[in-house]
């Protein structure tokens, strides 16, 4: 095993298949966290796909070999940590139809084998009720309904193996990196670290001059619905709300990397403003939130939700399903999470008004654990922990040879 006798200057070799030109959410989180290491005066590595700005490339959602990819460059990097970020569909998911124990991910093999030791952040975790609502048909020809029975079956008979990929990825690292308490229940024994979030540059911008430069109504509430275009997003229920007087739902949506998903969004309601601006810069996206009252997130399905942190780094609630990641930080007053329907979104956005200023202020004082600079110090206490373990652990071993 490689090991570093002195912990300063220690390295790290960051996994993501998605990175920066490339659109996607993993691509953002990775960026600005290895930017934060960088400036903190961690050495850091990134492998990620071709497309992606990185130090190596190589990695695909499609490529079986991505453990023999990464097991070359730490031969030659030889890192001190290997952080992966890791989402089963970044690497190779396989699920298997008839033989649940074959369904696998390219990054399994590196788990096994790897003598460097792992970080893991996981993106997804999933309960049952949540795995079964991921099933991305929706916006398919498919009037059969053939693809959804069969996309059904796959899942329900593999609910195990997804849990066992997850297992497999968390007993082979050192440490586990969750966004919530909520992810943490289902997975144990994980360290919860927030997912950063904080305006661009950490420039506060006025909410009147944000409208005014996008356009956008200067007086009333504004929910921002912002984000990649998949069915889990839910935004098909949107057009069923009578939102209540005052109100607009300004959306912006775009597709991520890989996305293929094909979902009309051709909203009719005169209080809903489609910006159709696609993927946007971290400049212009801090614009859109600093314009707007509140986050909206009607999902049918997530376990963890950048946009939620990031409308709270810019000191904006949240209005959201009831599902079990936004409970957790409804239940610490920075949002209100509801039931998935249009009667109860209406009444949760009567809440929100009626006590915004106080939602408002416990955003606020939240955000203050978002800081991008915060965040990085906790993955670095993390690393270090980690390296003095292992450099502990190769002492006793070498007293005990000379005895």
């Amino acid at each position: 095993m490689y090991v570093r006798e002195k912990i300063n200057g220690f390295k790290v070799l960051m996994v993501s298949t998605e990175y920066p030109p490339m659109q996607g959410g993993i691509a953002r989180y990775t960026h600005n966290l290895v930017k934060s290491l960088r400036d903190s005066g961690i050495e850091t590595f990134v492998v990620s796909d071709s497309d992606g700005l990185s130090n190596y490339t190589g990695l695909s959602p499609t490529n079986k070999n991505n453990s023999e990819i990464l097991l070359k460059i730490t031969e030659t990097l030889k890192p001190d940590i290997v952080h992966i970020q890791h989402e089963h569909g970044l690497y190779d998911f396989r699920i298997d139809p008839l033989i649940p124990s074959r369904t696998k991910t390219s990054l399994d093999k590196f788990y096994s084998v790897s003598q460097i030791p792992i970080v893991t952040t996981f993106h997804t975790a999933f309960n049952f009720s949540q795995w079964m609502n991921s099933i991305l048909i929706e916006g398919t020809d498919d009037k059969l309904k053939l693809r959804f029975f069969y996309e059904y079956w796959r899942h329900l008979i593999n609910y195990s193996s997804f849990q066992r990929i997850n297992n497999l990825a968390r007993s082979k690292s050192s440490k586990s990196i969750v966004f919530s308490n909520f992810m943490n229940n289902l997975m144990p024994g994980c360290e919860v670290v927030y997912h950063g979030a904080e305006p661009y540059r950490s420039i506060e911008i006025e909410q009147k001059e944000a409208r005014r430069r996008l356009s956008l109504p200067e007086n009333g509430r504004i929910a921002l619905a912002q984000g990649f275009l998949t069915v889990t997003k839910g935004w098909d229920i949107i057009q069923k709300i009578e939102l209540p007087e005052g109100w607009e739902i300004v959306i912006n949506h775009s597709k991520n990397h890989y996305n293929r998903q094909i979902i009309d969004l051709k909203f009719k309601n005169k209080n809903i403003i489609n910006l159709e601006k696609d993927y946007l810069s971290e400049e212009e996206l801090s614009l859109l939130f600093f314009a707007s009252d509140i986050v909206f997130l009607p999902y049918k399905a997530n376990s963890g939700s950048g946009v939620m942190f990031d409308g709270i780094g810019h000191g904006k609630p949240f209005l959201a399903s009831d599902l079990g990641f936004f409970k957790e930080f409804s239940n610490l007053n920075l949002g209100l999470a509801v039931n998935r329907d249009p009667r109860s979104f209406v009444e949760g956005f009567k809440i929100i008004d009626k006590n915004y200023e106080k939602f408002r202020s416990n955003v606020e004082e939240f955000s203050k654990n978002l800081k991008w600079d915060i965040i990085a110090k906790k993955h670095i206490s993390i690393y270090e922990s980690i390296i003095n373990e292992t450099n502990l652990k190769l002492i006793v071993r070498k007293n005990a040879l000379k005895k």
